[in-house]
Protein backbone atom coordinates (compact mmCIF):
# COMPACT_ATOMS: atom_id res chain seq x y z
CA UNK A 1 0.00 0.00 0.00
CA UNK A 2 1.42 3.36 -1.03
CA UNK A 3 0.87 6.46 1.02
CA UNK A 4 1.88 9.71 -0.60
CA UNK A 5 1.87 12.53 1.92
CA UNK A 6 0.79 15.76 0.25
CA UNK A 7 0.60 17.73 3.51
CA UNK A 8 3.90 19.54 2.95
CA UNK A 9 2.88 20.67 -0.54
CA UNK A 10 -0.49 21.84 0.78
CA UNK A 11 1.27 23.77 3.54
CA UNK A 12 3.68 25.34 1.02
CA UNK A 13 0.66 26.46 -1.00
CA UNK A 14 -1.05 27.96 2.06
CA UNK A 15 2.11 29.79 3.08
CA UNK A 16 2.59 31.15 -0.42
CA UNK A 17 -1.03 32.28 -0.58
CA UNK A 18 -0.72 34.06 2.78
CA UNK A 19 2.53 35.73 1.69
CA UNK A 20 0.77 37.03 -1.42
CA UNK A 21 -2.07 38.48 0.66
CA UNK A 22 0.38 40.19 3.01
CA UNK A 23 2.43 41.49 0.08
CA UNK A 24 -0.68 43.07 -1.43
CA UNK A 25 -1.63 44.63 1.92
CA UNK A 26 1.82 46.12 2.56
CA UNK A 27 2.53 49.71 1.70
CA UNK A 28 3.87 50.07 -1.85
CA UNK A 29 7.67 50.18 -1.85
CA UNK A 30 7.98 49.42 1.86
CA UNK A 31 10.46 47.05 3.49
CA UNK A 32 7.50 44.92 4.56
CA UNK A 33 6.44 44.55 0.94
CA UNK A 34 9.97 43.58 -0.02
CA UNK A 35 10.08 40.98 2.77
CA UNK A 36 6.82 39.45 1.56
CA UNK A 37 7.98 39.54 -2.06
CA UNK A 38 11.13 37.65 -1.06
CA UNK A 39 9.00 35.16 0.88
CA UNK A 40 6.85 34.64 -2.20
CA UNK A 41 9.86 33.91 -4.39
CA UNK A 42 11.29 31.41 -1.88
CA UNK A 43 7.89 29.85 -1.25
CA UNK A 44 7.39 29.47 -5.00
CA UNK A 45 10.73 27.67 -5.30
CA UNK A 46 9.98 25.38 -2.36
CA UNK A 47 6.50 24.52 -3.62
CA UNK A 48 7.90 23.58 -7.02
CA UNK A 49 10.64 21.38 -5.60
CA UNK A 50 8.14 19.69 -3.30
CA UNK A 51 5.73 19.10 -6.21
CA UNK A 52 8.46 17.56 -8.35
CA UNK A 53 9.52 15.21 -5.53
CA UNK A 54 5.91 14.08 -5.11
CA UNK A 55 5.54 13.54 -8.85
CA UNK A 56 8.64 11.34 -8.86
CA UNK A 57 7.20 9.26 -6.01
CA UNK A 58 3.88 9.03 -7.82
CA UNK A 59 5.52 7.94 -11.06
CA UNK A 60 7.15 5.00 -9.27
CA UNK A 61 3.64 3.59 -8.86
CA UNK A 62 3.37 3.53 -12.64
CA UNK A 63 6.55 1.49 -12.99
CA UNK A 64 9.15 4.20 -13.48
CA UNK A 65 12.37 3.36 -11.68
CA UNK A 66 13.62 5.57 -8.88
CA UNK A 67 17.21 5.81 -10.09
CA UNK A 68 16.17 6.77 -13.60
CA UNK A 69 13.67 9.33 -12.26
CA UNK A 70 16.39 11.00 -10.20
CA UNK A 71 18.34 11.79 -13.37
CA UNK A 72 15.27 12.62 -15.48
CA UNK A 73 14.88 16.33 -16.31
CA UNK A 74 11.94 18.07 -14.65
CA UNK A 75 10.18 18.78 -17.93
CA UNK A 76 10.27 15.07 -18.77
CA UNK A 77 8.84 14.29 -15.31
CA UNK A 78 5.99 16.67 -16.16
CA UNK A 79 5.42 14.95 -19.51
CA UNK A 80 5.28 11.58 -17.77
CA UNK A 81 2.75 13.04 -15.32
CA UNK A 82 0.51 13.86 -18.29
CA UNK A 83 0.96 10.37 -19.75
CA UNK A 84 -0.39 8.92 -16.49
CA UNK A 85 -3.19 11.50 -16.13
CA UNK A 86 -1.63 13.14 -13.09
CA UNK A 87 -1.78 16.43 -15.03
CA UNK A 88 -3.52 17.65 -18.15
CA UNK A 89 -1.43 18.83 -21.11
CA UNK A 90 -2.55 22.38 -20.33
CA UNK A 91 -1.33 22.01 -16.74
CA UNK A 92 1.99 20.64 -17.99
CA UNK A 93 2.39 23.76 -20.16
CA UNK A 94 1.70 25.90 -17.09
CA UNK A 95 4.31 23.98 -15.10
CA UNK A 96 6.81 24.43 -17.95
CA UNK A 97 6.30 28.18 -17.58
CA UNK A 98 6.69 27.95 -13.80
CA UNK A 99 9.87 25.91 -14.18
CA UNK A 100 11.37 28.30 -16.72
CA UNK A 101 10.58 31.20 -14.40
CA UNK A 102 12.00 29.29 -11.41
CA UNK A 103 15.24 28.60 -13.29
CA UNK A 104 15.69 32.36 -13.65
CA UNK A 105 15.79 32.74 -9.86
CA UNK A 106 19.26 31.22 -9.85
CA UNK A 107 20.47 34.11 -12.00
CA UNK A 108 18.23 37.09 -11.27
CA UNK A 109 16.80 38.06 -7.92
CA UNK A 110 15.95 41.56 -9.04
CA UNK A 111 12.65 43.38 -8.79
CA UNK A 112 11.81 42.69 -12.45
CA UNK A 113 12.11 38.95 -11.90
CA UNK A 114 10.03 39.14 -8.73
CA UNK A 115 7.34 41.08 -10.57
CA UNK A 116 7.23 38.40 -13.30
CA UNK A 117 6.90 35.75 -10.62
CA UNK A 118 4.10 37.62 -8.85
CA UNK A 119 2.06 37.57 -12.06
CA UNK A 120 2.32 33.76 -12.15
CA UNK A 121 1.45 33.12 -8.51
CA UNK A 122 -2.38 33.05 -8.69
CA UNK A 123 -2.35 30.45 -11.48
CA UNK A 124 0.42 28.56 -9.73
CA UNK A 125 -1.62 28.36 -6.52
CA UNK A 126 -4.56 26.93 -8.47
CA UNK A 127 -2.35 24.41 -10.26
CA UNK A 128 -0.75 23.28 -7.01
CA UNK A 129 -4.19 22.77 -5.48
CA UNK A 130 -5.26 20.68 -8.51
CA UNK A 131 -2.06 18.63 -8.32
CA UNK A 132 -2.61 17.84 -4.65
CA UNK A 133 -6.21 16.86 -5.36
CA UNK A 134 -5.23 14.67 -8.31
CA UNK A 135 -2.38 12.94 -6.48
CA UNK A 136 -4.61 12.19 -3.51
CA UNK A 137 -7.42 10.91 -5.74
CA UNK A 138 -5.26 8.82 -8.08
CA UNK A 139 -2.91 7.35 -5.51
CA UNK A 140 -5.71 6.77 -3.06
CA UNK A 141 -7.40 4.63 -5.68
CA UNK A 142 -4.14 2.84 -6.44
CA UNK A 143 -3.51 2.22 -2.76
CA UNK A 144 -7.00 0.75 -2.32
CA UNK A 145 -6.75 -1.44 -5.42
Amino acid sequence: MLFLNTDHLSRCRQTLESSLVLYRQAQEGSIDQEIFRNAIVKGYELAQETAFKLLKKALKVYGHGGRKLESTPVKEILRLAAVHDLMTLEEVEHWFTYRDNRNNTAHDYGVAFAEQTLVLIPGFLADVARLVETLEKKLGKLADA
